[in-house]
């Protein structure tokens, strides 16, 4: 109940808020480590010429990396494939389960265009093979396949696979691997930073009232309900 818990004043926590000190030049690597997380190119050349700050890899790959992850969410595996090799053949060499994702959207490409032997035929000679290796990768190829025993594949119960989202999922996973490949984080500090901000209140709920952050994207303090 609220009555066990101490209650701490809007002003009371102003007052503990603006006795902390934060660092500028903190604040502006966790700016810079989003924007190439990102990939947001120009904003990071911009800040860099507005603060000094070097960002943590060369500009020109975050170029590179977007056009992969763009081309994924047009449909254009094949290109991103290769764009993926001629950044470093050894991202998809040494991962499997990216490099079958990459050929299961292929798969799922075709479908979308009803190319329907095209796809059965690549689907037995490219992901069958990989499918006998690894018994998850033959749980996903036989979901995939299941769009063709349908004459409107989007009315399937993996319909799903068809939309945007299954597009940007592996977008995302290539993304993440190519930024693995160049040794940074996968995700923006900042985000694991704000993670960090709702456990520490979901913490302190536990034995405090106080002026919350609701909404983390406004990051307005709201009063607390006595």
């Amino acid at each position: 109940m609220a009555s066990s818990k101490k209650v701490i004043t809007r002003d009371e926590w102003e007052k503990r808020l603006n006795v902390v000190n934060i660092n500028t030049e903190d604040m502006n690597k966790l700016v810079m480590n989003y924007f190439v997380t990102e990939g947001f190119v120009e904003a990071a050349d911009k800040f860099r010429s507005e603060t000094g700050l070097e960002p943590e890899i060369d500009l020109s790959s975050i170029t590179d990396r977007m056009a992969v992850k763009k081309a994924v969410q047009a449909g254009n595996v094949q290109d991103a494939i290769e764009k993926v090799n001629d950044l470093n053949p050894e991202i998809l060499d040494t991962n499997p389960q990216l490099f079958f994702h990459l050929q299961q959207q292929r798969l799922i490409e075709l479908i979308r265009n009803g190319k329907v032997e095209e796809a059965l035929e690549f689907a037995q000679e490219e992901l069958a093979p990989r499918g006998e290796e690894h018994k998850n990768f033959l749980e996903e190829l036989e979901k995939t396949v299941l769009l063709l025993a349908f004459e409107d594949a989007t009315k399937s119960p993996v319909g799903e696979l068809l939309g945007m989202s299954q597009r940007l999922k592996t977008a995302s996973e290539v993304n993440a691997a190519i930024l693995t490949s160049q040794s940074h984080e996968k995700d923006p500090k900042l985000s694991s930073l704000l993670k960090m901000v709702i456990l520490a209140q979901n913490k302190l709920d536990e034995k405090a009232v106080y002026p919350r952050i609701n909404n983390l994207s406004t990051a307005v303090l709201e009063d607390p309900i006595v």
